[in-house]
């Protein structure tokens, strides 16, 4: 019994040893199981579809496209600036060029204007270039960039002066006589009254002989000159002067003709033939300067006196005989009742030089301001 007992034990025994066999069994498979079945799907896949699989590339994520950019419009700007020469004197005149590289066709230009400066407005914005050229100067050329709406004003230019050849052209005494003989022939009192005969320039040369001619035609042919010697005609035909001529149209025209003797002979006489003769100037020249008193002298002197061909004063011999000249010919054509011979001849040329002396202070202190345009020669410095 204890044997059998024994042996029921060790069965017993063994069958519990052995029921968690089947339990294990069951886990292994169904750990094993799980695995193996995974491992079977995955080589039991079609190869094109594992193909696929791998092959597929990752979706892209889709770009979000920003707003377009406009940009915004460029707004005119303008350049500025001013030139000057190496003394710092603005430079009037000046010529300005402005190029750009955005437009290398087209050229803008400009000049300075009296304080120097120049402008250029509405100037895209850009790259550009400055070129400055001028008579006497160096050219110079400067650059920059332009941004939109700026008001671009440019460093100071200098301009540097070139190398100037000095041609020193002197005229000859004649050529500048003969333009001061142009001048003097414009000269008019009140801009009508020949007024040719007088002088502003202190140091004027002497006349030749064709322009003392010339002078006393011209003064004595001027349309003026007739007006005057008809206007005394009739004054004298009005009072009866010269009562030998009569009354009438032909008393005068014979009083007329008289008097344009009187002017002719005298002008030719004493402004021409004696001056050329004796090379004295037939002019008043005019002082302006000094006292009152010296100016009064100087003009009463100026009847009398004269200055010569070469520059020095003496008696003026031209105008005294000059006027002897005219009335011993005026016996000739007045009236024999007027005639009084030497001794009128005397009187006229002492009553001539009488009318010079006030003559000549008239020019002295009035006529000059009302004669228009008279070169001022620096006369109203002194």
């Amino acid at each position: 019994m204890i044997g059998n007992g024994a042996n029921c034990d060790c069965e017993s025994n063994g069958r519990r040893l052995d029921s968690w066999k089947p339990a294990a069994y069951f886990l292994f498979l169904a750990l094993f199981g799980l695995s193996a079945h995974a491992c079977s799907q995955q080589v039991l896949l079609p190869s094109s579809t594992l193909i696929a699989e791998t092959a597929l590339p990752d979706a892209p994520s889709p770009k979000v496209s920003s707003p377009q950019q406009v940009p915004e419009p460029s707004s005119p700007a303008s350049i500025h600036g001013s030139v000057m020469d190496g003394n710092g004197a603005a430079c009037e005149g000046v010529r300005v060029v402005l190029d750009q590289a955005s437009s290398p066709t087209s050229s803008r230009a400009v000049t300075t204007d009296s304080s120097g400066r120049f402008g250029f407005p509405d100037v895209p914005a850009g790259e550009f270039k400055l070129t400055l050229s001028a008579n006497g100067f160096a050219a110079k050329a400067m650059s920059g960039t332009l941004h939109s709406g700026e008001s671009y004003e440019t460093p100071s230019i200098v301009l540097r002066v070139t190398a100037v050849s000095e041609v020193r052209v002197t005229a000859t005494q004649q050529e500048i006589a003969e333009e001061q003989v142009r001048q003097e022939e414009k000269q008019r009192v009140f801009g009508v009254i020949p007024n040719f005969y007088v002088t502003y320039v202190p140091n004027a040369p002497p006349l030749t002989t064709r322009q003392k001619f010339g002078m006393a035609w011209k003064s004595s042919t001027d349309p003026v000159t007739f007006l005057i010697v008809g206007a005394f005609a009739g004054v004298e035909q009005a009072t009866n002067d010269f009562s030998g001529y009569g009354q009438g149209a032909e008393g005068y025209a014979k009083r007329f003709a008289a008097g344009y003797a009187d002017t002719f002979i005298g002008a030719m006489i004493g402004g021409a033939i004696l001056p050329s003769m004796l090379k004295q100037d037939p002019r008043y020249f005019y002082k302006g300067t000094g006292t009152t008193r010296s100016r009064v002298l100087y003009a009463l002197a100026m009847s009398v006196i004269c200055k010569g061909d070469d520059g020095h004063w003496q008696p003026n011999y031209s105008g005294i005989l000059g006027g002897l000249a005219a009335g011993g010919i005026s016996n000739l054509y007045y009236p024999a009742s007027n005639r009084n011979g030497l001794t009128l001849t005397f009187e006229n040329a002492l009553i001539g030089t009488a009318g010079g002396a006030v003559q000549n202070l008239f020019q002295e202190f009035f006529v000059r301001k009302l004669t228009p345009k008279v070169p001022d020669y620096g006369l109203s410095k002194q």
